[in-house]
């Protein structure tokens, strides 16, 4: 199992980035809760299509599963059309706890209708 949490840093003592497509790092941990790899989000600045592209980073890294605050919907096709599982809404966390509720089973996996930030444009999620 592999795991991608969207964080405002490097490591597992970083908060969640509440942005899934404009999201600092892609921290990387295996079932262990081992940081495999912290991918800096080169699509932070874009100027759109953030969403789409984090989600491709995501996704070429073949992780299982994402935990993130907010993620559009068209972030969230491409991440489920490769069959991975997200988890959105989870908020004022390190990664370290956010890891931590998933394992307890506290996390709500998105089914397509729920989950999703607010439908702003340019919002970057």
């Amino acid at each position: 199992m592999k795991l991608c949490i969207t964080t405002i840093g490097p490591n597992l003592d970083s908060e969640i980035d509440p942005r899934f497509g404009r999201c600092a790092y892609f921290l990387l941990i295996d079932e262990k809760e081992e940081v495999t790899k912290a991918i800096p989000n080169t699509g932070v600045q874009a100027m759109r299509g953030a969403g789409v592209s984090a989600a491709q980073i995501v996704a070429n890294e073949k992780v299982d599963i994402v935990i993130t605050g907010n993620i559009g919907p068209n972030a969230y096709m491409v991440l489920s059309n490769s069959g991975i599982k997200v988890f959105p809404g989870v908020f004022n966390v390190t990664a370290k706890e956010a890891f931590k509720m998933y394992k307890e089973g506290k996390l709500k996996e998105a089914d397509g209708s729920v989950g999703f930030g607010p439908r702003r444009r340019g919002s970057g999620f």
